[in-house]
C-alpha cells in the first residue's frame, strides 16, 4: 500500500507542478536522479503508480502521460474501474499492494499482474490454486513487517526466508521478491537495509519498499519497485 500517506510528501510541490502528467514527470527526474547517485540504472526502478481511490477520469491523464503500471489496495476498487481503462490500454501492469484474503484470491489473480502481499499460509495456498486454476503467471512478493508491529500485515523478519522457501519450494509459488511499510515514527533508510538484508538471504532480487515521502531513499537501498501514489494523483 501507499500507506504512509501524506506524511512529507515527496512531492515538494512548489505550485508549479500541478497537474498529475507533470507530477508524474517530476517523480520520473527524482527517479533517475536517485538511481544515478546510488550508482544504479534507473531501468532497473520500476514505478508503480498509486491509483487507489483515484476514480478513471483521474487516472487517464496518467495513462496519457504513458504510465502502464499501476498499484491499488483493494480487489473491489480494482474490479470497479481498471477492466475499462485495461480495454483500452493492452499493456497496463496492474499490481496489488494492499492485503489480501484468500476469499478474493480468485478475483485477484485474475485481474492482476503481480500481488507484493503475500504474508501467510493460507493466502499463499489460496493463491497457488488459483495460478494453477486459471493458468495466469503472475509474479508475488512475500510481505515482511520489518518493525515487528502488531498491526499490521507481514511475516516477522525471523520466519521469512522460511516461509520464502515453503512458497517457491511446496507451493511452487514465484516468489520474486520482498515488500515492506516501514513504521511511520521509524527511519525508512534501517528498514529499507533490513528488507534488502532479508532479500539477499532469501535469494531474491527483488525489493517492492519506497512511498511518496521516502522513495529516493529506498532507491539508494535497493528498491526495484516503488510505491508512489500522492506525488503522483494529489492529496487524498
Amino acid at each position: 500500500m501507499e500507506g504512509r500517506a501524506n506524511q512529507g510528501l515527496s512531492v515538494k510541490d512548489d505550485g508549479y507542478h500541478k497537474t498529475a502528467p507533470e507530477r508524474l514527470k517530476r517523480v520520473r527526474d527524482e527517479i533517475v536522479t536517485a538511481a544515478e547517485a546510488a550508482k544504479r540504472s534507473p531501468a532497473d526502478v520500476e514505478l508503480i503508480a498509486v491509483s487507489k481511490t483515484f476514480d478513471i477520469d483521474a487516472v487517464r491523464p496518467v495513462l496519457a502521460a504513458g504510465q502502464r503500471v499501476f498499484g491499488e489496495n483493494r480487489v473491489q476498487e480494482a474490479e470497479r474501474k481498471w477492466p475499462v481503462l485495461k480495454s483500452g490500454f493492452a499493456d497496463i501492469e496492474l499490481h496489488l499492494i494492499g492485503p489480501l484474503q484468500s476469499n478474493k484470491a480468485k478475483d485477484a489473480v485474475a485481474l492482476f499482474d503481480v500481488l507484493h502481499t503475500i504474508d501467510r499460509e493460507k493466502i499463499a495456498r489460496a493463491i497457488a490454486n488459483e495460478i494453477s486454476r486459471q493458468q495466469r503467471a503472475l509474479r508475488l512478493f512475500v510481505q515482511v513487517n520489518t518493525g515487528e508491529e502488531p498491526q499490521k500485515a507481514g511475516v516477522m523478519p525471523r520466519e521469512a526466508k522460511a516461509f520464502v522457501e515453503f512458497c517457491q519450494g511446496e507451493l511452487k509459488l514465484p516468489i520474486v521478491g520482498l515488500m515492506c511499510i516501514p513504521p511511520v515514527d521509524e527511519e525508512p533508510a534501517v528498514h529499507f537495509a533490513f528488507l534488502a538484508k532479508l532479500a539477499k538471504e532469501a535469494g531474491l532480487q527483488g525489493l517492492s519498499m519506497g512511498m511518496s515521502s521516502d522513495f529516493e531513499t529506498a532507491i539508494a537501498f535497493g528498491a526495484t519497485h516503488v510505491r508512489v501514489g500522492s506525488a503522483i494523483f494529489g492529496e487524498r
